[in-house]
């Protein structure tokens, strides 16, 4: 799977969501999937980011995708819910889901961690991924193919002195996965998560100020395993929880 080979139009026709599509593994994600063919959703909330994607992907000549601002943060149940309807308005299907946004603020001791702090992580890590695919589920369940992506990390599996809320949430988010790819196994729909590992981005610079960014696999180094989890090769993969990079 790390060295795996996508076919050019892999993503033919399909409706692809990625939360925090903005930067980093979601801007990769995106440009990877449209490459092969996918109608992209680029869901974010800086729009002069998701802007600057859907410009790179119509660069390309990927599908016209489409942009939703949103906020996980201070996002509802109804808000969720109305994006949903959306996508079914405009598109009528949806074919695959990234969830790749994620908030981190401080590495810190448990004992500091704020309350403020810790509902912010919950929120746009946990909860917002349970109340969107809440919503999506029906547009999912009614493809015949399906994929719902979560975004794991090394301290969701192994926890780790001083990475607080946000390793718990990935704890969380594991468990969420392993629940929905268990209840979805006899659907058309599956459901994994993806170890990004030590990647180039803005997240992992804030985590560790000062490592050589160099030494880091880049966002788009680490795409082959985003292809094959949406795509029709991985349809007997599910309530797998894969690194995307092999671990030293």
């Amino acid at each position: 799977m790390l060295d795996y080979h996508a076919a050019p139009n892999l993503l033919a026709e399909k409706v692809i969501l990625i939360t925090g599509a903005g930067d980093g593994i979601g801007r990769e994600a995106a440009l990877h999937y449209g490459a092969h063919g996918a109608t992209v959703v680029l869901l974010g909330k800086t729009v002069k980011k998701l802007e600057a994607v859907y410009d790179e992907l119509q660069a390309q000549g990927s599908p016209e995708p489409a942009i939703i601002p949103l906020d996980l943060n201070g996002a509802t149940k109804t808000h969720y819910q109305d994006l949903a309807a959306t996508l079914k308005q405009q598109f009528g299907r949806l074919d695959g889901v990234l969830f790749n946004a994620s908030h981190f603020s401080v590495l810190g001791p448990f004992e500091m961690i704020g309350e403020e702090e810790w509902d912010e992580v919950m929120q746009v890590n946990l909860k917002s991924q349970f109340l969107l695919t809440q919503a999506l589920l029906p547009l999912l369940k009614a493809t015949a193919d399906s994929s719902i992506i979560f975004t794991s990390s090394g301290v969701g599996k192994q926890g780790r002195a001083y990475w607080g809320s946000y390793a718990i949430s990935k704890f969380a988010t594991e468990g969420m996965m392993q629940v929905l790819a268990d209840e979805l196994s006899n659907t058309s729909t599956r459901v994994n998560c993806i170890n990004p590992g030590a990647t180039r981005t803005d997240m992992r610079a804030r985590a560790y100020p000062g490592e050589d960014a160099n030494t880091l696999r880049t966002p788009a180094e680490i795409m082959p395993l985003y292809l094959y989890l949406m795509g029709h090769d991985s349809l007997k993969v599910n309530g797998q929880s894969i690194d995307a990079q092999a671990i030293k």
